[in-house]
């Protein structure tokens, strides 16, 4: 057990390793403005009120997050200029994940592939991870308030029923999710791909401190909360940095401990 932590701590201790998870918390950060845009357009699309959504995220959101996050929200429909942006702001956080791939690549002795062919990869990650960000945050973490919405607003009459489904099939669906995605996106971000059995044990790893903090932070920020007086309208920006560096520094771990399992086998 020794020995696999020194070699973890050996592998972290890399510069670039050290620097990778604030690069990714970064990108990902950038690319909560498209989420929401998306969000917008989705809820155009299926013809929902966005005076529904704005007000379950007044409702059950903190304050400051629902008014940092509502103005973002529009029912304009699909134009130019929105795909352009949402297009743009995804390109620009595919940077975070073009780092994942040529640190995976240094790790694991690869050379590097083609610029383009690079892109597009980074491009196809960051929006997995972005899935799997909107996945654990509607999920995991505000599953609960969720489903307490649609009971109130669409599933009157059959609230208990909803509820209990919901609390069945929350973490067993939530947990295979999260580790085939996880598991995916471990494979395919060198630029070889790496036998399944060899990315196990850091999906494994990443999966379950993704769900421990992805829940502890749900429930801190519905539950516990009081943190306006520190940081003002900062608040919520502040936690939500935090729970993604915490989500992209996992990220790296699970890394590492993929490329010792590599090594070794």
């Amino acid at each position: 057990m020794k020995k696999k932590l020194k070699k973890v701590f050996k592998f972290f201790s890399q510069p670039d390793l050290n620097i990778l998870p604030g690069n990714i918390a970064f990108y990902l950060i950038l690319s909560v403005i498209p989420i929401i845009t998306l969000i917008g357009l989705v809820a155009s699309s299926l013809n929902l009120s966005i005076e529904s959504i704005t007000n379950f995220m007044n409702s059950y959101f903190p304050k400051e997050a629902s008014g940092i996050l509502v103005p973002y929200i529009s029912g304009q429909g699909v134009n130019l200029n929105v795909v352009l942006f949402t297009f743009f702001g995804l390109f620009l956080a595919s940077n975070g994940s073009n780092a994942i791939i040529v640190s995976s690549n240094k790790l694991y002795n690869i050379e590097n592939s083609s610029f383009a062919r690079r892109r597009i990869k980074a491009f196809n990650l960051i929006i997995l991870l972005i899935l799997l960000i909107v996945f654990m945050l509607i999920f995991i973490a505000f599953g609960n308030d969720i489903v307490k919405f649609l009971n109130n607003n669409f599933f009157n009459g059959i609230e208990k029923y909803i509820y209990y489904l919901y609390w069945i099939i929350k973490w067993p669906i939530g947990i295979m999710f999260i580790f085939l995605i996880v598991k995916l996106i471990y494979t395919i971000a060198p630029d070889k791909t790496i036998p399944s059995k060899n990315v196990n044990k850091g999906a494994a790893f990443t999966t379950t401190l993704w769900i421990i903090g992805t829940y502890i932070y749900g429930y801190y920020v519905t539950n516990i909360a009081d943190y306006s007086v520190f940081y003002g309208n900062l608040s919520s920006i502040v936690i939500l940095m935090l729970w993604i560096y915490f989500i992209s520094y996992v990220l790296v771990l699970g890394i590492i401990i993929n490329v010792s399992k590599y090594n070794k086998g």
